[in-house]
């Protein structure tokens, strides 16, 4: 502790953002402050705020911090920081990096798709909805009032003949010149519209068109456009009337129990409601409702490409005149955030809080079902595999490797049927050298509890406790293998079993003939869960060593490249592939680097 709090009296008396870490290096906490030194201190004061901030500090070893310019700026930093390193103290939008948009491209011809990346590229999007199904839906009701298209193909107009979707009136037909790019960019135009809530704007060009289009005596396109309109007010006729006035706003309202929270927001654009989306909070437990709608705001708007002009709130934010200059920023016009005490906007945010308690009740009973299921798989696999007690930590190893080459191992863990993947371990093989798994193998079980001997009297023994099974990914051979082993390395006598993956068949020692699971069963469901994630785990670890010997082993034989200049040139290039292809010039261009250096890079790689 004494640590932590020398580190506090150095901090400035400035506009930042702080980090606090872990013995192992990991953040556990981001928070921003107008004043670092007087904001850090007050968590070592000796009465903390919160039960969270009394389990915090104990685990706090380090403090790193970011200097800005501003609060906004500090805002910014912070959520982009939670974002990238999900720390367990904080409130966070569940995945947030994972929800999808609908994306209109920046084309000749443009395409509305489904993405989960935003990319500064043109294109324009909207969102983000929960699932990919919401989307769906929207999109396939939208795509039958707008011909869009919906193909990959390049557009020249000279095709031979459509494809089935302009027959059904699901494409206009770029691809055979049925439509101009006039005519097609006005269809998109208002899908523009339509997703931006402004549906009575599309309705209005739809009718002066038909009437344009009839006037002109011009019946074939009347009719299609009377079509369309039809197909629209029957869309737009489901949608709600919440306000009197035409106003575009979202409601946003909260549900909480213990460690997650569920944010429901209603999109009101018009007046009317045209959609609803629900997301999951982490990290929920001991904060005030303020706090997390205020972690919510600065999340959810942080890449979302439209705010309205106003937002409705359940609950008062904390920071609110910061959170509002940084919406009136991200928008370019005025952000009202209110918290509404009566009238029909209280009735809006309290139907609000009534759809996120039912979602919340929703989710939950589904966490209970597939806990239920975990509970059955792991009594399963007690009386199945004949164990001493239920299984419930279980760990699984594997080794990555080509040729012996780049070689590592792997250490899942599961507890209680899931996955912690804070106790997941990677092992970068040292001591073997060629193709011999079993040799590795034996490293990485002996770096494993050497390690469980190692912190056997510290705050970390329950990172290292000895596992209830051990999992390993073959058959018998495999399994005899790495029981001799354990015997070789006087590691504790533990319950070990494998499964063999061509038939999915499970052994275990001293029981000659294989356990056959029945296919369905949720004890084998969760082996092969775990086996995977096992292999999951190597193999990325082993891509992520093998490219970094690449980059090492080519820019490292030139001499007067060290690590700064590497690290420019990789982040400019990208790759080996990416710095051949460049020319002396451009690699000249880069930070630290000279034309004789380039000159002789070039001729390296």
């Amino acid at each position: 502790m004494k640590q932590p709090e020398t580190q506090v009296r150095s901090l400035p008396h400035k506009t930042g953002v702080y980090l606090f870490r872990n013995d192992r290096g990991t953040v556990i906490y981001v928070g921003k402050a107008s004043d670092l030194r007087n904001r850090v201190r007050s968590y070592f004061s000796s009465h903390p705020d919160t039960p969270k901030i009394r389990k915090m500090i104990p685990v706090i070893s380090d403090i790193d911090f970011f200097l800005t310019e501003s609060e906004q700026e500090a805002l910014i930093l912070e959520s982009n920081l939670i974002k990238k390193y999900q720390p367990p103290f904080n409130v966070r939008l569940k995945d947030d990096k994972s929800y999808p948009y609908i994306k209109i491209t920046a084309e000749a011809w443009p395409r509305i798709t489904i993405t989960r990346h935003l990319k500064e590229d043109g294109s324009r999007y909207f969102g983000p909805y929960a699932n990919a199904g919401s989307i769906r839906r929207t999109l396939h009701w939208i795509n039958k009032v707008f011909p869009y298209r919906t193909c990959r193909k390049t557009i020249t107009g000279n095709e031979s003949r459509p494809c089935l979707k302009y027959h059904i009136n699901r494409c206009a037909g770029p691809c055979i010149g049925a439509v101009s790019p006039q005519e097609y960019n006005e269809i998109v135009a208002r899908v523009a519209l339509f997703l931006k809530g402004k549906q009575d704007q599309v309705l209005r060009q739809l009718r002066q068109k038909m009437a344009q289009s009839a006037k002109k005596l011009e019946f074939e396109k009347a009719a299609a456009l009377r079509d369309q309109i039809q197909s629209l007010e029957r869309l737009v006729g489901e949608q709600r009337v919440i306000s009197s006035s035409r106003v575009n706003e979202d409601a946003i309202a909260i549900a909480q129990e213990k460690n997650h929270a569920c944010a429901q927001v209603f999109f009101v654009r018009e007046g009317k409601l045209v959609g609803k989306e629900h997301f999951v909070l982490e990290g929920t437990q001991d904060e005030q409702p303020g706090r997390i709608i205020t972690t919510f705001i600065e999340q959810f708007y942080n890449k979302r490409p439209e705010i309205p002009p106003r937002i409705l709130l359940q609950f008062e934010p904390e920071d609110k005149e910061l959170i509002r200059g940084w919406l009136r920023t991200r928008r370019g016009k005025q952000v009202h955030l209110i918290a509404p005490q009566r009238g029909e906007k209280r009735q809006l945010v309290a139907m609000a809080a009534e759809n996120a308690a039912e979602r919340l009740q929703q989710l939950h009973i589904k966490w209970l079902t597939d806990s239920g299921k975990t509970g059955a798989a792991l009594e399963e696999l007690k009386k199945q595999l004949n164990l001493p007690r239920m299984p419930k930590r279980i760990e699984c190893y594997d080794i990555s490797n080509i040729q012996g080459k780049a070689a590592v191992g792997s250490m899942v863990v599961f507890e209680d049927g899931q996955p912690r993947n804070s106790l997941y371990r990677r092992f970068k093989i040292k001591s073997v050298s060629g193709i011999d798994d079993y040799a590795m193998m034996a490293e990485v079980l002996r770096r494993r509890f050497g390690r469980a001997h190692l912190h056997s009297d510290s705050d970390r023994q329950s990172d290292w406790e000895m596992p209830d099974l051990i999992l390993i990914d073959g058959g018998r051979g495999h399994l005899n293998a790495i029981l001799q082993l354990t015997r070789k390395l006087e590691i504790p006598a533990l319950p070990l079993a494998s499964i063999a993956k061509e038939n999915e068949e499970v052994y275990i020692p001293d029981v000659p003939d294989p356990i056959i699971l029945p296919r369905n069963s949720q004890g084998l469901y969760l082996l092969q869960r775990i086996r995977d994630e096992a292999h999951r785990f190597a193999i990325s670890y082993h891509t992520k060593v093998r490219r970094k010997s690449a980059f090492t082993s080519r820019l490292d034989q030139v001499p007067g490249i060290g690590p700064n200049r590497k690290r420019n040139i990789l982040k400019r290039f990208g790759s080996i592939k990416g710095i051949a292809a460049a020319s002396i010039d451009e690699l000249a261009a880069v930070p630290g680097m000279n034309r004789s250096l380039a000159e002789r890079l070039k001729d390296t790689v």
